[in-house]
């Protein structure tokens, strides 16, 4: 019976694959956001490019992420929204703890 005292240990991970996802789709949403710097259409295929990394530490996760930006934007305001975003987003849909989202403008694109 002392067996049946100890409490069941469990595990949830979150693929990696599920962060860019997830990152990816919050940073389209951000007006102003004209895409992303060398977007490719599959999500395993966004590692080759790099539009969009993750690396976890634990259960931190630190993404980097580079966009274009809209010609009548302010860079400066959409990266901050970007920001903003991908760490709400990530936090509230996998509960991954966002330490920081790290945003390079990789160009501008006028209409």
């Amino acid at each position: 019976m002392e067996g049946m005292n100890k409490a069941a240990k469990s595990r949830l991970e979150i693929s990696e694959d599920v962060l860019l996802t997830v990152a990816r789709l919050a940073a389209l949403d951000v007006k102003g956001v004209a895409g992303l710097d060398g977007e490719m259409n599959a999500v395993s295929k966004l590692r080759n490019k790099r539009p969009i990394s993750a690396s976890l530490i634990g259960d931190v996760a630190a993404i980097d992420i580079k966009i274009v930006v809209n010609g009548d934007a302010k860079a400066c305001t959409v990266a901050q929204a970007v920001q903003s975003a991908v760490k709400e987003n990530v936090q509230n849909m996998t509960g991954v703890t966002v330490a920081r989202v790290n945003v390079t403008i990789g160009g501008v694109k006028f209409e």
